[in-house]
């Protein structure tokens, strides 16, 4: 890592070093010369200078300002790059990358489950996600039902995607390095449910407060009364003492048909 270059701890930022594994990210993004890729994260530009080698155009957004200078000099030479500074979850990122059809980035730990979360129907062009996360977050995306790492991300992520693959990442190929493990997931969009904004505002009650009663949730979260979720639940089969990590993905669309 450059010495001109302080990692700034509060944006959660390890900054991808280590070329060997860009070889696993070009197979798992699928990348070919005709794609438009969006990074979130640059850092100092290792996949980005690899992708811009690979792919028609890279839209680059990031929001450390002091990385501009090593960016720009990484990118010198690549005219095929679309920088931008600012931070991801307030730009309105189908605008800066209307063409992008998939999402290829080692996102920051801090923001990576709000960065998804927001993409499945904020940017509703992407058709693929290859991501560096932390092994906690990975293992969550696609975490099975009544499991500890099963929560609102799973759910709705499911309901958009399939995994097409993982790759667990060692610590070295960062610096700093993390005290955290870390893992390539990737994952082709499936399509959007007609009711995805009820659904999701339905799905982040209900894990909003996990030991409670899915019914009791929805009613804390103000989605609901407690009998008109019980109600609900019986009318897809649930008792009404169901938690919300018993639902699979497609059950969380039926209760929702179901409160209307």
């Amino acid at each position: 890592m450059s010495r001109s270059v302080t990692r700034k701890k509060a944006l959660g930022q390890h900054f991808l070093v280590d070329e060997n594994v860009l070889g696993v990210i070009e197979r798992l993004a699928e990348l070919s010369a005709s794609d438009v890729v969006l990074e979130i994260g640059p850092g100092l530009g290792v996949l980005t200078a690899f992708l811009a080698d690979r792919v028609g155009r890279v839209h680059a957004v990031e929001l450390d300002r002091a990385l501009d200078r090593p960016l720009r000099e990484r990118l010198a030479g690549r005219p095929n790059v679309e920088l931008q500074f600012g931070d991801a979850l307030q730009l309105d990122l189908a605008a800066t990358a209307p063409d992008a059809r998939k999402l290829v980035a080692n996102l920051p730990y801090n923001v990576a489950t709000p960065l998804i979360v927001e993409s499945l129907d904020g940017l509703p062009q992407l058709e693929l996600w290859c991501v560096m996360v932390q092994r906690e977050v990975a293992d969550r995306l696609f975490a099975q039902p009544s499991t500890k790492a099963y929560g609102a991300v799973s759910v709705l992520v499911q309901l958009t995607a399939e995994r097409r693959g993982f790759h667990a990442v060692g610590r070295g190929v960062f610096r700093p390095q993390p005290k955290v493990d870390s893992a390539l997931v990737a994952f082709r969009r499936i399509g959007l449910p007609p009711e995805y904004t009820r659904v999701k505002r339905l799905v982040e009650a209900a894990f909003a407060h996990r030991r409670k009663t899915l019914a009791n949730s929805l009613e804390l979260s103000g989605r609901a009364t407690r009998a008109e979720a019980v109600l609900a639940l019986g009318t897809i089969g649930r008792a009404p003492a169901t938690r919300a990590e018993e639902l699979a993905p497609p059950d969380f669309v039926a209760l929702a048909r179901a409160l209307l």
